[in-house]
């Protein structure tokens, strides 16, 4: 396929050239390197080829080449070309993930056989990847966020796409939303995902401790500080840190933290010696912090930086088409926790969950899930009476089709009333009747059309 490359490492002119001749007359399509850094630019989760790279070479040698391209994808295949000296070298390499080596002198047609089952190794590995995500495997998606409305479809898309990029995300919802499952499914989706994955809950951190807690000490730093320890920010080196209600950070600690997110550097407390930083970082918020960068809580700067992306995870009561379905996952699970046979839902019961306004969200659902599935009726605070009225039950409709419209276009307004075939105003008015206050639903407050 003319989309598959052979990228051709090796500082040695003359074997560069010589090399690339044979794998042309073979039939590949080879993009010959002088030095490792250009490839680590060429090199992607989708990338499509092969890497061929000598082991000895100035700056970067190519065994330090091999562990940065499998830190972006472990299943690009790398060969490494080896001196007689490097025979014990190459087969250590190999243990670590390298696809195969070949010796010098070699033979044009020995390296194209190899790189030639390299290819079709990589060429499965991507048709896999593709036909389990059409299946919704390869991602476990479907099963972690569960549900067929338009809003959640759209969330998951979203997080296949930008799930395999390094960019920092800002994941916004509800308390019980499952804030959490996205921001685990994006750092699993990464090439990231075999490296920590650190959450850090920001409103549970001693005030006095916080800054310790994130950047780590040296010994003597503060009293009481025996020993230099690590902080959660090194801990996560080369992964994906989650900054688990960003909001209650406090206002001077952010500061500093946008030095990290910019830089990606930091210092210890009681050192001047500044550490490099490989991280990703993700965010989440009960409500948008647009709010709070207007009350003087968060700044302004440090909210552009991590919203680069920025996902909005919406409540039961905008997806109720979804609680059925997800009630009767959770009860399984559940059932299969706690040891017991499968366990059956009536439909009376789906109806009356369905029905239900659920404002702890998922968290509220699973644990009503684990209930049933030992046997514990709902308790009568939790359940209510369906709407009986005919009134009742199409203002109960107005009202969940207003939300999930309103979610499906991110808060917008102009296309929620088009798409509804309401004027602005009877909009407005209906919003105001329902008490659809779309800062609790996770969306900012819009004045103008867009």
């Amino acid at each position: 396929m003319k989309s598959e490359r052979i990228l051709l490492v090796d500082d040695d002119a003359e074997m560069r050239l010589s090399t690339t001749q044979a794998l042309d007359l073979a039939g590949l399509e080879v993009e010959p390197l002088p030095s490792a850094e250009p490839a680590l630019d060429l090199v992607n989760f989708g990338f499509r080829g092969v890497v061929v790279t000598d082991i000895r070479m100035p700056e970067m040698d190519g065994l330090t080449l091999m562990n940065r391209i499998h830190d972006i994808d472990p299943e690009i295949p790398v060969i490494l070309v080896t001196g007689h000296g490097d025979i014990q070298l190459a087969v250590s390499a190999m243990r670590e993930g390298a696809y195969d080596f070949v010796e010098k002198p070699f033979s044009g047609s020995q390296l194209a056989e190899i790189v030639a089952r390299a290819l079709e190794y990589r060429r499965v590995v991507l048709e896999n990847r593709v036909l389990r995500a059409a299946a919704g495997q390869a991602d476990d998606l479907e099963t972690r966020l569960v549900g067929r409305s338009n809003t959640m479809v759209d969330l998951r898309r979203r997080i296949r796409t930008i799930g395999p990029t390094d960019a920092d995300v800002l994941i916004i919802g509800e308390t019980g939303v499952g804030k959490e499952v996205v921001a685990r499914a994006l750092h699993d989706l990464s090439p990231r995902a075999r490296k920590p994955f650190i959450a850090i809950n920001c409103a549970a951190l001693p005030a006095n401790l916080i800054e310790s807690e994130l950047f780590g000490h040296e010994a003597g730093a503060f009293p009481g500080a025996m020993r230099p320890r690590y902080g959660k920010f090194e801990y996560a080196q080369g992964g994906t840190i989650l900054l688990d209600e960003i909001g209650s950070m406090p206002i001077d600690l952010q500061g500093k933290f946008l030095r990290v997110v910019q830089d990606r550097i930091i210092t210890r407390l009681g050192s001047n010696e500044a550490c490099a930083l490989d991280v990703r970082f993700l965010a989440t918020s009960r409500q948008p912090l647009e709010a709070e960068v207007e009350k003087g809580l968060f700044r302004a700067d440090l909210l552009y930086r991590l919203n680069v992306a920025t996902l909005h995870v919406p409540p039961l009561s905008a997806r109720r088409e979804d609680v059925q379905l997800l009630f009767t996952k959770l009860v399984q699970e559940a059932a299969a926790r706690h040891r017991r046979e499968p366990v059956a839902v009536p439909p009376q019961l789906l109806e009356e969950i369905a029905n239900r306004p659920w404002p702890g969200n998922v968290r509220e659902l699973r644990n009503a899930a684990d209930r049933h599935a030992l046997g514990i009726p709902l308790q009568p605070a939790e359940s209510r009476e369906a709407p009986q009225r005919l009134a009742d039950r199409v203002a109960a409709f107005e009202r969940e089709t207003i939300i999930a419209t309103l979610s499906a276009h991110g808060g917008k307004l102009k296309p929620v009333y088009e798409t509804l075939g309401l004027s602005r105003k009877t909009l407005y008015e209906k919003m105001q009747k329902y008490g659809i206050d779309k800062s609790q639903l996770g969306m900012a407050h819009e004045d103008a059309d867009e």
